[in-house]
């Protein structure tokens, strides 16, 4: 036999590991598409396919009848509604059923139902009192075991042992002798029954059910409601073959016990369901004994589905393994995320040898990386190589998946079933499995009257991108069912959508005619009846945000990355990744004249997250020109963003009284918000390298005298003009003009990814964050290669270029002669180069995994030839200042406060 899925034993597994590392719920990973919950027995919804809980929860329990309450309705002839007989037979009190009796009611309800009521239905209304006072007895009394201590049990709640027993049931005896009519009859043979299972008298229950119950020839609520606790009592006695059997006939013949008599069963007997299936005769019981076989081994269902359908290709269970099945290729097909290798090799370093050597203090600096978004696969990957070690750096295996070039995603967009497909869980056993069910479907559908059956194979071409053929079989189907009708018309739009290889404006125009609902946000209150819900993880992905994504795809195949990012981000996101190609496109929309109506309910919206947006481009662009050296360029946008009023973030406060509220950062008047209040710090050098101390204790000014325009405090524009006049001073020759030069290297490297202002150039507001300072590179100008949705969980922004200030940091040494300016100098410049040899380390590639049997020799090995090249290739600094000023007082002070350099200079 053919295995497709995982076992749901193993996933329980990974899953119950998940809860204790805080993984996100697996229900969240896919979006929903296919309503499981339009199966017409709604009996079943428990039983429709999830990870997160041991039943599915996704629907509005009152869509499940309470067999009891119907029962009532019917033997009240239908004079009450249903939510009238639940509060009759529930909520309403002893009091007022007494009230009734004597005459005179006070409740509303019975008020209507006038006084005749009572005499009418006499004894069903005498039952309910008597019900109702046995009502707060009726649990089973606890008792404590050696096992117990963990179970903090309320010693004063009420339980069937607090009654006399001997007296009640010699009521309930004389009631049921009294009663005349058979259900009212039976009613109280179930009360025998239930006391003594729930006072332990297991043998008495048993007893009970045979005198009180199975007498009356009634097989309706009431019989499978004394069944079940006759079961119970059997459980009790350790009869379990006949406990779980009986137990089965309360799952097949009941509709609001299906889930307690699950539960039961398995908790009776291990073999549960083989041994049901030994004991089933009739048609009916086998088919119920293959859906619970195929329900509790979900590896591969269709072989007990084919059982099935040759009993009754109408069942309602056979939809619910159907229904689980396609629910099971969704979350293969469809994930809510796709990731890319690039936009996870992520290693940051943080100059770790930096950090732990220089002073006496380690970097303190803080980390806000946002948690990633995972795959269920993903994270079970992961899982395994936290437990058993390794490189973070070490992602050869996703490499292999990364290989198409943006030219292959262009050309070939038959590649992408939606938007991108990667691994996930997808592989050809899946594809078989889809196959398989497609063949099932097939048949089914021409066998069976229920509609059911041609929308899950519609939806089944739809996976397999026979959009065409999903369509036309959709516009084939009849049907009167509002949920079907829903589904129907969902399937149409995701094929339409879906099937559009290019969005232009007549397309677009399209979306706001035909389906603006999927895209026009709207506050709604959500309808509990539907799959859609709400717990700890927000709302669950719905059809609106899967086509969401399928329209940023496009637009990103289409090369229009500003429209692709402004459909899953706000504008204000780009701070966080501030790459230049990125960047630019996202303006060139902004600036777009005649956006359609799509471009501008839909996509422009996004842009609203920003102040002043011009400001707001013009320093990024600034900040990039001043990261290339550029400081002309940089002066020119600075210009151009004097109204920048910030970088936009949120403060995040919580108490008891409001809750959790969200405001606008207010930066205060002295307080650096990304374009002022810049130290003139930023021109000296580290003391000790501990970025999350002050800069006063982290950095030392340079002798600032021959440079009056260096202030003590600078906005952005300040500091590209004070940059242009060093640049210029630097073009001569002497003391000042090496100063200069000097100064300017300082700067770059500073602001570098290495540097103690390393925030100032990157859309940052201090230096932690260290998302963003990741020593990762890529060939592509742009890591995204499929949408931009996981763009906050993904940080990159173009590298920085050390050989710009390693540049300056050349002229300066050649122009002074001082030898302690030169060795100060020369120290800087190794600095830098260190910062080169990281980017090569990170983007070295690697030609073994984790997998590797070998793994950690070849590791040993690889790091020890890594040693070997930096001390070869990027030490040549080092080297120098070794060389030529070892006597220098700066180099022993630097000794002195730099252990890795002091390691170094031995």
């Amino acid at each position: 036999m053919k295995k497709y899925i995982l076992s749901l034993a193993v996933v329980s597994l990974f899953y119950t590991q998940s809860d204790a590392c805080a993984w996100s719920d697996p229900d969240y990973d896919y979006f929903n598409l296919f309503t499981q919950t339009i199966i017409k027995d709604k009996a079943y919804l428990p039983f429709l396919h999830n990870y997160s809980s041991r039943f599915y929860g996704g629907y509005n329990s009152a869509l499940i009848p309470d067999d009891n309450v119907e029962t009532w309705k019917k033997f009240f002839n239908n004079q009450l509604s249903y939510s009238e007989t639940q509060n009759l037979v529930y909520k309403m009190s002893m009091n007022d059923l007494n009230a009734l009796k004597n005459g005179n009611p006070t409740n509303p309800l019975l008020q209507k139902l006038g006084t005749g009521f009572y005499q009418k239905y006499k004894e069903g209304i005498d039952y309910l009192i008597e019900a109702k006072y046995l009502e707060p007895y009726m649990s089973i009394n606890y008792i404590e075991s050696e096992n117990s201590f963990y179970y903090d049990r309320d010693a004063n709640r009420k339980n069937a042992t607090a009654l006399d027993y001997h007296k009640t049931i010699a009521a309930l005896t004389s009631l049921y002798n009294a009663a005349r009519n058979p259900e009212i009859k039976q009613r109280y043979g179930y009360q025998l029954v239930r006391l003594n299972h729930y006072t332990r008298n297991y043998y008495s229950a048993v007893q009970a059910f045979k005198t009180y119950v199975e007498p009356i020839k009634l097989k309706g609520t009431v019989y499978f409601m004394s069944l079940d606790q006759l079961a119970g009592a059997q459980r009790g006695l350790e009869m379990n073959s006949d406990a779980n059997w009986n137990f089965f006939q309360v799952f097949m013949n009941s509709k609001d016990r299906k889930e307690s008599a699950f539960v039961s069963m398995k908790l009776s007997d291990t073999a549960s369901f083989s041994n049901i299936m030994k004991r089933a005769n009739t048609n009916e019981e086998k088919n119920m004994a293959y859906f619970l076989l195929g329900y509790e081994d979900f590896n591969n269902p269709i072989p007990m589905m084919e059982k099935m359908y040759e009993i009754n290709p109408d069942s309602e269970i056979l939809k619910v393994m159907a229904a689980r099945s396609i629910n099971e290729l969704e979350r293969s097909y469809l994930p809510t995320y796709y990731y890319t290798s690039e936009a996870q090799k992520a290693t940051t370093k943080e100059n770790s040898t930096d950090n732990t050597s220089k002073g006496t203090s380690a970097d303190s600096t803080k980390t806000e990386v946002k948690e990633e978004k995972l795959s269920f696969w993903q994270k079970i990957v992961r899982f395994f190589k936290n437990l058993f070690g390794g490189s973070k750096s070490d992602k050869k295996g996703d490499n292999a998946k990364a290989d198409q070039s943006d030219d292959e995603l262009f050309s070939n967009p038959d590649r992408i079933p939606f938007y991108n497909r990667t691994g996930y869980y997808y592989d050809e056993k899946t594809q078989d499995f889809l196959n398989d069910l497609e063949k099932f479907t097939n048949k089914t559908k021409e066998k069976s009257k229920d509609e059911y059956w041609q929308i899950a194979d519609a939806y089944l071409k739809f996976l397999k991108k026979d959009y065409k053929e999903s369509s036309e079989i959709l516009n084939g189907i009849k049907t009167a069912n509002p949920e079907y009708l829903e589904e129907i018309k969902r399937m149409k739009v995701l094929n339409d959508i879906v099937s559009q290889p290019k969005i232009d404006a007549d397309y677009e125009d399209h979306l706001m005619k035909d389906y603006a609902e999927y895209f026009v946000e709207k506050k709604v209150e959500k309808d509990t009846a539907t799959t859609d819900h709400f717990d700890y993880y927000g709302e669950v992905p719905s059809t609106a945000d899967f086509l969401k994504d399928v329209i940023a795809n496009r637009y990103f195949l289409q090369g229009e990355d500003g429209k692709s990012f402004l459909m899953n981000n706000k504008l204000s996101d780009l701070q966080y990744n501030p790459n230049s190609s990125l960047v630019k496109s996202v303006e060139e929309f902004y600036r777009k004249p005649d956006k359609t109506q799509f471009e501008q309910q839909i996509i422009a919206k996004n842009m609203d997250s920003v102040g002043n947006i011009d400001a707001f481009f013009n320093t990024i662009y600034g900040d990039r020109a001043m990261r290339l050296a550029d400081f002309e360029k940089a002066k020119a946008y600075y210009e151009k963003a004097k109204s920048f009023a910030g970088i936009p973030r949120q403060n995040y406060e919580w108490t008891e009284k409001n809750g959790q509220t969200i405001t606008p950062k207010q930066y205060a008047p002295s307080e650096y918000n990304g374009f002022k209040n810049i130290s003139n710090l930023v021109f000296g050098h580290n003391v000790w390298e501990s970025f999350g101390s002050a800069d006063t204790e982290s950095m030392k000014a340079e002798n600032y005298t021959d440079f009056p325009f260096i202030k003590t405090s600078m906005d952005k524009l300040e500091l590209a003009d004070a940059l242009i006049q060093l640049k210029k001073i630097g073009n001569d020759t002497g003391e000042k003009a090496a100063k200069a030069n000097q100064l300017i290297g300082n700067l770059l490297y500073n602001t570098s990814i290495l540097g103690y202002y390393r925030q100032l150039f990157v859309m940052d507001i201090d230096n932690s964050n260290g998302g963003k300072y990741d020593f990762w590179n890529t060939d592509r100008k742009n890591p995204y290669k499929y949408y931009y949705k996981n763009f906050l969980d993904t940080s990159y922004i173009e590298p920085d270029n050390f050989d710009l200030s390693i540049n300056y940091y050349q002229k300066a040494l050649k122009l002074s002669s001082n030898k302690e300016e030169k060795a100060r100098i020369l120290f800087q410049m190794a600095s830098a180069e260190q910062g080169k040899y990281y980017q090569y380390e990170a983007k070295a590639p690697k030609d073994f995994d984790y997998s590797d049997p070998k793994w950690s020799e070849k590791e040993d090995a690889r790091q020890k030839e890594m040693d070997n090249l930096k001390n070869q290739k990027y030490r040549t600094y080092f080297a120098q200042l070794k060389a030529q000023y070892s006597d220098t007082e700066t180099t022993k002070n630097l000794m002195g406060s730099c252990s890795y350099f002091n390691y170094f200079m031995r």
